[in-house]
């Protein structure tokens, strides 16, 4: 297929999360335009008018913290350089609290067609706790003016295993963001990263046993997919048509490529990323960028990727590699973390759970 994605790491937030190991610095205004240029100049460098986006993301960090008018000049430089599908998903993170209904209708006139909302909780104790700026009214309301200003394809994050979280806390959660006009839900269990405010003996003490945080998960599976969100990868759930397009894309081992700092690509035979340094990336004429594989998507790869997906891995598509996987799947259907048609394999919610351990026995 001859499609592009492209993702740019927009390195600003107002406040860090105490969870959060991503790349991001504090938000200033000259910073946010220096980085600007440099994603300009950066588009006309991988620029190819032969070659057709449908898929934009702006992932961070908070992208929202960009004005809307810097926004819609990345998106028309972009529009200028490549083919531009009149489909193309284009998706941005934001936090609750930047999203007034001004802004919200800017950002709707930019061409974004998709917002991915970093909720985390409806619950006004756990975000606290997490370290959010808004709570679960301020969310709500932000969904709500999203949906206002045009927005039809609305993502929302809910936060698994959360400290103090309870099954019957989850379940709010889950039925209030459900209640609301959204189609997709991401939800992860909360992992505490090394280096980060929270990884501290108060949190780590805090934070449920894996068995908890397995009956987190497989809670959170069931009321979501009894309200609508059909779970189509380990961590996405979606309303039937708006699963993430670009996400898609990730674990179809298509071509995308990324700009900005900490941004990785998958282009051009290879898959490399950019360094994680605003002053680096703002300095040079074409973003600094390092390999981190020089032959990707072959079958290990493929397979893994596949297998992250409810719709599984295809064994008519992988030759005389179907024999050897076919002969590790008995213990493992056994154990309910897999099922099979004859043909397609396929993780359970459980299977999903513990997803490294089986794709390792099946695949390696």
């Amino acid at each position: 297929m001859n499609d592009l994605g492209i993702y740019i790491h927009v390195p600003f937030c107002g406040k860090k999360c105490g969870y959060c190991d991503f790349y991001s610095l504090k938000y200033s205004k000259n910073s946010a335009e220096s980085y600007l240029q440099a994603v300009l100049r950066n588009i006309d460098n991988y620029g190819d008018s032969a070659r057709s986006v449908d898929t934009i993301y702006f992932g961070g960090g908070t992208p929202s913290l960009l004005f809307p008018e810097q926004l819609s000049l990345i998106i028309e430089r972009i529009r200028e350089k490549f083919i531009v599908s009149d489909e193309c998903e284009i998706t941005l993170e934001a936090n609750p609290s930047g999203l007034s209904p001004e802004r919200l209708r800017k950002l709707r006139e930019t061409g974004i067609n998709r917002l991915s909302i970093g909720v985390q909780s409806m619950l006004d104790s756990e975000l606290e706790l997490l370290g959010r700026s808004h709570n679960s009214d301020r969310a709500e309301r932000a969904v709500l003016d999203a949906a206002g200003a045009g927005f039809e394809n609305i993502s929302c994050d809910l936060m698994l295993a959360v400290p103090g979280q309870t099954i019957s806390s989850l379940e709010t959660s889950a039925k209030r963001l459900a209640n609301l006009p959204i189609k997709h839900i991401s939800a992860y269990i909360l992992k505490v990263e090394s280096g980060t405010p929270f990884d501290c003996v108060e949190i780590r003490s805090a934070v449920p046993d894996d068995e908890t945080s397995a009956d987190f998960y497989l809670h959170a599976v069931s009321v979501l997919e009894s309200l609508g969100f059909r779970q189509y990868e380990v961590s996405n759930f979606a309303v039937s048509g708006y699963e993430s397009r670009h996400n898609f894309r990730y674990w179809q081992c298509r071509e995308y490529i990324g700009i900005g700092p900490s941004a990785h690509s998958c282009f051009g035979g290879k898959r490399f990323a950019v360094e994680s340094s605003l002053e680096k990336f703002i300095c040079s004429d074409v973003q600094p960028v390092y390999i981190t594989d020089d032959s990707p998507c072959g079958f290990e790869e493929y397979a893994m990727l596949r297998l992250r997906l409810r719709e599984g891995l295809d064994l008519r598509n992988i030759g005389e590699r179907r024999t050897s996987l076919e002969k590790k799947l008995p213990p493992l259907i056994a154990s309910g973390y897999v099922n099979f048609d004859g043909d397609i394999i396929s993780l359970t919610p459980k299977g999903f759970l513990m997803s490294n351990s089986v794709i390792e026995h099946l695949i390696f």
